[in-house]
């Protein structure tokens, strides 16, 4: 029995729920980055990053 732990994927809705909650009001910063990170922010910055993702010009 291996007691290696792997970590979930990275759950995009989760990241932006937390996003959400806090520009509502919801949550403090600190709570909201407890659940971003959680939620796999850091892989899908990484990620994005690694993959060279600029992002669009907003008009």
């Amino acid at each position: 029995m291996s007691s290696v732990f792997e970590r979930p994927a990275p759950d995009l809705g989760k990241i932006l729920t937390a996003w959400e909650e806090w520009e509502r009001g919801e949550e403090n910063p600190g709570r909201v980055l407890t659940n971003m990170k959680t939620a796999g922010l850091a892989e899908v910055l990484r990620e994005l990053t690694e993959s060279g993702w600029t992002p669009a010009a907003r008009s």
